[in-house]
């Protein structure tokens, strides 16, 4: 290594060690980046294919979307403190693909919203049900990447960057 290259290694160590890790900044940001990416998926998706299922026993694209919004509507009253159990939103409301996205959508902006109202030292003492709803969006995130695939279809994230 050169001793430039040495000296950069070892300010951005030094830069690393001297912020603390706050978790409500990474929850933040991990709970953007799993809708984002999932909220992409759902307006790139053919309408014509939203009723896609991989086998006849699991959801169809257009329900999963709509059940990635049900864990994302029961963050928002969770994480308010309102008595909350997740009730799966009826995806029979939502047969097209606009209306699938809109849900989408409001669900990502009122959950995203608590989440940064929610003070920082909360996430030191409870990290739900934020925990559970971005692992719970990650998964379909890994189902959706398959319903692309098996359509000869590339997800966006996996695209080349222009």
């Amino acid at each position: 290594m050169t001793r430039l290259a040495i000296l950069f290694l070892s300010a951005s160590l030094f830069a690393a060690a001297q912020t603390p890790s706050i978790p409500a900044k990474s929850f933040t940001a991990q709970f953007e980046d799993v809708n984002r990416r999932l909220l992409a998926m759902a307006k790139d998706f053919p309408e014509d294919k939203y009723g896609y299922r991989a086998t006849k026993d699991v959801r169809s694209f257009g329900e999963i979307v709509v059940h990635v919004a049900s864990g994302n509507a029961y963050a928002a009253k969770a994480g308010r403190g309102e008595k909350a159990k997740w009730d799966e939103i009826d995806p029979k409301g939502y047969t097209t693909k606009a209306a699938a996205v809109a849900l989408l959508e409001k669900t990502i902006t009122d959950a995203t919203a608590t989440l940064k109202a929610t003070p920082e030292d909360r996430f030191t003492k409870d990290v739900e049900p934020w925990l559970d709803v971005i692992e719970h969006a990650g998964e379909h995130y890994g189902q959706l990447v398959v319903y692309y695939r098996n359509n000869g279809m590339v997800p966006p994230e996996s695209r080349p960057k222009k």
